[in-house]
C-alpha cells in the first residue's frame, strides 16, 4: 500500500479517536481529573485540526504545525466577535463545537501544546519510517 494512503488512514483514525475522546470528556465532566476535564478538549481540538490537515493535504509536519496553530488561533480570536451570522452558527451543536463561545487565553496555550504534540509524534514517526526504508 502506498505511504500516502497509509498516512491518511492513520490521520483519519487519529481524528476519529480524538473527536470521540474529547466529546466523551466534555459529556462526562467530572469523571476525569479536573485539569484533564478543563484542558484536554481544547488540546484535542487543535490535534484534530492537525490530523484533518494531514488527511486533506500531504505536507510536512512543519506545515501542519503552523497551519493548525493559525486555524486554531483564528477560531479563538473569532470568539471576541459576535456578529449575527457567527452567533447563528454557534447556536447549532456542531457550530458551537467548532467555533466555541468565549475567548480564553488558556485555550491558546492548549492549542499550542496540542499542535506541538502532534508535530513531535509526526516527526518521530516519519524518522522511523525513513530509517526502515
Amino acid at each position: 500500500m502506498k505511504k500516502t494512503v497509509i498516512r491518511r488512514i492513520v490521520y483519519a483514525a487519529a481524528l476519529v479517536c480524538l473527536c470521540v475522546l474529547a466529546l466523551a470528556v466534555r459529556r462526562a465532566n467530572g469523571a476525569a481529573p479536573s485539569f484533564f476535564n478543563t484542558y484536554f478538549p481544547d488540546t484535542a481540538w487543535t490535534m484534530a485540526v492537525y490530523c484533518g490537515l494531514g488527511l486533506l493535504v500531504d505536507r510536512s509536519p512543519l506545515f501542519n504545525l503552523i497551519a493548525s496553530l493559525l486555524i486554531s488561533y483564528a477560531v479563538e480570536i473569532s470568539q471576541l466577535f459576535h456578529p449575527a451570522f457567527l452567533e447563528a452558527l454557534r447556536a447549532t451543536r456542531i457550530g458551537g463545537l467548532i467555533l466555541g463561545y468565549g475567548f480564553l487565553w488558556s485555550d491558546l496555550l492548549c492549542y499550542t501544546v496540542g499542535a506541538l504534540l502532534c508535530y513531535g509524534v509526526h516527526s518521530l514517526l516519519l524518522r522511523r519510517v525513513d530509517r526502515t526504508q
